[in-house]
């Protein structure tokens, strides 16, 4: 459930990212902010339980990230 609604927060990030590329900032980094919060919840648990929980917030906070300025840079080759 959780990897579906990372893929279309990706998806949806990417294209807003295309279209208006200034915008796409402000839901980027509420996306990483929530995504952080996980992370440090996660991270909480004693040892190595502790990256294992944190581990799927880092890596989805990596493919956000990604997936926005992937869209910018788009944006940025189109040739008008």
């Amino acid at each position: 459930m959780v990897v579906v609604a990372v893929i279309a927060v990706c998806a949806a990030l990417a294209v807003l990212a295309f279209l208006v590329p200034r915008l796409s900032r402000h839901p980027e980094r509420g996306t990483q902010r929530t995504l952080g919060a996980g992370a440090r919840a996660g991270g909480k648990a004693p040892g190595a339980l502790g990256r294992l929980l944190s581990k799927p917030f880092h890596t989805s906070s990596r493919a956000v990230s990604r997936s926005g300025s992937a869209g910018r840079r788009s944006r940025g080759r189109m040739p008008f």
